[in-house]
């Protein structure tokens, strides 16, 4: 049914009222986006390639210190759809991860897969695009399974930049490789050791966080703090591990951040010779299960884009200006009140071996019940409530909390015991008595 089911936007068109749907789409998107006049040739080129193309625009408040900053991002599947984006004057491309085989990294085996690998700086498909964005004044981001030549033949997983005169720029690796179900890319590449890349182009800062990425919020952060205006997410995951997650993750980080976020993924089903297990207990299996395309572009402002099918080929188009990155800024102050100090202080910290998590015994977070043996009937009430008896002068009151008259009862009886003894500074207690039985709730 996964890979039968075309898309969230379809079946609510299908379903609801018009009057109903225009509120929908709202909530789900924040504020209508214009829809894109493509060219008409685009359009029948699409349609003769049996692929998806649409197209919106997401537009900032006019400035009168700063012409609008307008580019368009495209997102596609293969390469030889490239001409097609040319003809809705597309600035920016990205194609989806490792877009130039199939994701056979579930696989665990080496050949052929392997042999995917080339060179991020002049290898074939590099060569290929070079020529492609020249020749249509386009910025291609190119995700591919790299062969580092220079440093013992290892693999990565990399984003290679090209700018729009042809010339290399440079690449982005994934910094987290996933370790879950089918997902153990780690049989052929390790984490990547580019950090947080942003790259001038002439039309924007651009930063690449591949796949597994998004999932940490702080790696989306590191992308802002180095200036980026738009974060592109070339992914391939499958429905039943992250299709819930998939409309939030990239979304919530154009919010959080203030850049333009663009969210990639492949689409249909990818079956392999041989079976392979997820390490789950479950039966061995061919595939990775359905890619759910559903690519979408979100902004700062926290609107976004319907997302493409989840059964076809497509290409999304999106008009951005950027002036609405500092206009968000401006408006919500993240950056202005973000902290960083005080996070690289506790971070600083918390990766020293000897770090221990800072967490305050006695405070709100602490159920503290006292036992008196001849109470012995109340111990029920006292399991159940929290409630503060101060034991010592120098211990920090708990904060405020509301109880029931019953628990109230018993806690102003044990007040009375106690302040009875208070003026003794509680050195006298009887510790055959009362035992103070501490826990964490």
């Amino acid at each position: 049914m996964s890979a039968e089911f075309q898309s969230v936007e379809k079946s609510l068109e299908k379903h609801l009222p018009e009057n109903e749907l225009a509120e929908v789409r709202r909530i789900l998107y924040g504020k209508e986006l214009k829809q894109l006049d493509l060219a008409g040739d685009a359009l029948a080129e699409a349609d003769s390639g049996d692929f998806e193309l649409v197209g919106y625009q997401f537009d900032a408040l006019e400035e009168e210190t700063r012409p609008p900053r307008v580019i368009e991002s495209l997102h596609k599947r293969i390469s030889d759809i490239i001409s097609t984006g040319a003809k809705c004057g597309v600035n920016v491309m990205c194609m989806q991860e490792a877009w130039t085989m199939p994701f056979a990294f579930c696989t665990r085996e080496k050949h052929p897969w392997c042999q995917f690998a080339e060179s991020a700086e002049d290898g074939p498909t590099t060569r290929l695009l070079q020529e492609l964005a020249k020749k249509y004044n386009m910025v291609i981001i190119s995700p591919i399974l790299e062969r580092d030549e220079n440093h013992g033949d290892v693999l990565a997983n990399t984003a290679v930049v090209i700018s729009n005169t042809g010339a290399y720029l440079g690449k982005s690796r994934k910094n987290h490789i996933p370790r879950v179900g089918d997902f153990n890319e780690s049989t052929y590449y390790m984490e990547g050791d580019t950090g947080h890349r942003v790259f001038q182009t002439q039309f924007g800062r651009i930063g690449i966080n591949i796949c597994y990425g998004r999932h940490h919020p702080p790696n989306w952060m590191m992308y802002g703090v180095n200036g980026a205006e738009i974060v592109f997410n070339p992914s391939a995951t499958v429905g039943a591990l992250s299709e819930p997650m998939w409309p939030i993750e990239a979304r919530n980080a154009a919010i959080a951040n203030s850049y333009y976020t663009c969210a990639i993924n492949r689409v249909g089903t990818e079956v392999f010779k041989n079976e392979f297990t997820s390490a789950d207990g479950k039966p061995a299996h061919k595939d990775f299960g359905h890619f759910y395309g559903s690519s979408y572009v979100a902004a700062p402002d926290g609107s976004r884009t319907p997302g493409l099918s989840r059964t076809r080929d497509g290409l999304i188009v999106a008009e951005m200006d950027l002036n609405l990155c500092r206009q968000i800024k401006d408006r919500w102050g993240f950056r202005m009140t973000q902290r960083l100090d005080m996070y690289a202080r506790e971070l600083t910290e918390a990766v020293k071996p000897d770090y221990v998590p800072d967490i305050k015994q006695f405070y709100g977070g602490v159920c503290m019940k006292i036992r008196k043996k001849r109470l012995q009937k109340h111990i029920p009430l006292l399991h159940k409530f929290t409630f503060a008896v101060f034991l010592q002068p120098n211990l920090v009151p708990m904060k405020r909390i509301s109880f029931p008259p019953s628990a109230i009862a018993v806690s102003k009886f044990l007040r009375h015991e106690t302040e009875n003894n208070f003026d003794k500074s509680f050195k006298q207690f009887d510790s055959n008595n009362y035992e103070a039985i501490v826990s964490q709730i």
